[in-house]
Parts: C-alpha cells; structure tokens; sequence
C-alpha cells in the first residue's frame, strides 16, 4: 500500500477497493470518490443511489451512519501507521435529507490523535447547495 503521508489519495482509493473486494455491506462504499487525502482529513464525493434510500426516499440514515464511520477511519489511516482503531463512539446529527441523485459531500478530518484515542468530525454537505446533511463525531480506540 502507499505510504499514508506521501500519497493519501492513493491510500483511500486502496482501502475502499479492500473492503469492497469482501461483499457485503462495505460493498456500497464502491461509489465514493476520493476527492483528496491526506495528514488526517479525506473529502470524498458521491451521487445518492437508489440503494443508499430508506423507505421515505431519503439517505438511510444508517447509510450515513456508514459514511461517517468509513470516512472518519479512512481520514485517521492517512496520519501515518495506517491502523483503523476500533471505534468507542459516534454521534450524529441529522440534519436534512438528500436524495436520490444529489451529490454529497463527505469531509473527514482528525481533531486529536493520543496515545489511545482519536477524536474525528465529519461533515455531510449537498454539493450544489453546501448544506448540511448530516454532521457526526466519531471516537476510536488506537493504543
């Protein structure tokens, strides 16, 4: 794999082709368009789809669960190391809804990187627009 601090994008774009090789639920981050990477933050992009819906035609809000975990561990793994934690917590916020065929806007970054513990926050925005989707903090366990 490429060295986190040297070549983020590269990084990412590895990690999501990883999990999605495996199936399953990880399978739905294959859309998702790193925009940049790197020294703790990843942006990525994508256009809701029809699976990413809930039943009132929205992103499913454990969808965005998903994102907020995936993207916040991908932006940690671009600190160096390379290790995802194991997550201890997540909070978040829902805000308005996006659907299908709107572009959205992932921006992860790393407020705090300890000896233990990494606190990240994650903003879900409409590209069009800029606003607000969903915003989420995340706390994982490195030691």
């Amino acid at each position: 794999m490429a060295s986190a601090k040297g070549n983020g994008v590269a990084l990412v774009k590895n990690i999501i082709k990883f999990v999605g090789e495996g199936g399953g639920f990880d399978k739905l981050l294959e859309k998702v368009k790193v925009v940049s990477a790197g020294e703790g933050r990843c942006l990525v992009e994508m256009v809701v789809e029809e699976r990413h819906l809930n039943k009132g035609g929205t992103l499913h809000g454990g969808f965005t669960a998903t994102l907020i975990d995936s993207i916040s561990t991908f932006a940690l793994m671009t600190r160096g190391g390379g290790a995802p934690g194991v997550s201890v917590n997540m909070n978040i916020n829902y805000l308005k809804p996006a659907t299908e065929g709107e572009e959205i806007l992932i921006d992860a970054q790393t407020k705090r990187a300890g000896r233990t513990l990494a606190f990240l926050e994650v903003d879900i925005t409409k590209k069009n627009s800029g606003e607000l989707v969903a915003t989420g903090s995340h706390v994982k366990f490195i030691g």
